[in-house]
């Protein structure tokens, strides 16, 4: 029969490392026996539409911002179009009071009736458009805001739609459709009652300007005297800065709403740090000490 010795050393012929230097100890980087089959991506982070094969959904963060963009340019366009529109009609009424005194050239009442003509056919087509991507961006606003805090506005897209049609609601259903809608982004309750921001009671007062303004203005139309004629140019030149502050006002609205909706950037956040506390109540102070503590 044959055997085999093995001699092994006896126990504690070597130093066993300690159990907390162990825990202390770095064993370096983990080692793997085959490459392991998970992990990220090797590629850099990028918009979810660059990816081949990726579809952006309508109702996201980054839509909304892209249209609120496209929407913003649009409005500023529009309020320099009405200020454009406004000054046409200044020139034209300092025209008929200057007729009042001779004769004036077909020259310049020819040009003054071109710039009223054009500045007019293009801020009612400035007007169609961005009052349609305007709700096209407060829906898909709307929609994402109730994803992100949980709770949907009051009023459906199609009550919205029909109080801004119906003649007087129109003046009061939108503003409170973007209190509601700013009172979301802000990620505030929703029992709590939404109180404009003094910006959005600025946009709320051009807006019900604006409208009875063209109330006004159309029913001044009516009336057949000189003297009215000539007020009536006013009229329309203090509607069309009229609706250049509502323009502008909206373009303000949409960028501070798509802002709160965004995530923060880090990079634009400014780091601060505490130098000196002053006139600040001196910390309590335990009045028994553990048994075995050090002085």
């Amino acid at each position: 029969m044959r055997v085999d010795w093995v001699a092994t050393p006896p126990p504690g012929a070597y130093p066993q490392p300690s159990r907390r230097s162990q825990r202390l100890s770095y064993g370096g980087p983990p080692n793997y026996p085959v490459p392991p089959r998970w992990g990220f991506p090797l590629l850099a982070w990028r918009w979810p539409t660059a990816v081949p094969g990726t579809v952006e959904q309508a109702d996201s963060v980054d839509g909304v911002r892209r249209l609120g963009k496209t929407a913003q340019n649009s409005l500023w366009l529009l309020g320099a179009v009405a200020v454009w529109a406004a000054l046409s009609e200044v020139w034209r009424y300092v025209l008929v009071a200057l007729s009042r005194y001779g004769a004036l050239s077909a020259g310049v009442v020819s040009a003054s009736d071109a710039l009223v003509v054009t500045s007019s056919v293009i801020m009612i087509v400035g007007c169609l458009l961005s009052l349609v991507l305007t709700l096209m961006w407060v829906r898909r606003a709307r929609n994402v805001a109730a994803s992100l805090v949980g709770y949907g506005p009051s009023r459906s897209d199609e009550q919205a739609l029909v109080g801004l049609v119906v003649p007087g609601m129109n003046l009061v259903v939108p503003g409170s459709v973007l209190a509601e809608l700013e009172h979301a982004v802000a990620r505030r309750p929703a029992g709590e009652r939404p109180q404009p921001s003094k910006l959005l009671r600025w946009w709320w007062g051009f807006w019900a300007g604006s409208g009875l303004m063209f109330v006004i203005t159309v029913l001044w139309s009516f009336r057949e005297s000189t003297q009215a004629l000539a007020d009536g140019v006013l009229l329309h030149a203090l509607s069309d800065l009229v609706m250049a502050g509502v323009a502008v006002t909206t373009a303000l609205v949409v960028r501070r709403i798509t802002t709160l909706l965004l995530p923060v950037d880090a990079a634009s956040v400014r780091l601060m740090r505490v130098l000196e506390v002053k006139d600040a109540p001196e910390p309590p102070l335990r009045s028994f000490r553990a048994s075995g503590s050090p002085r």
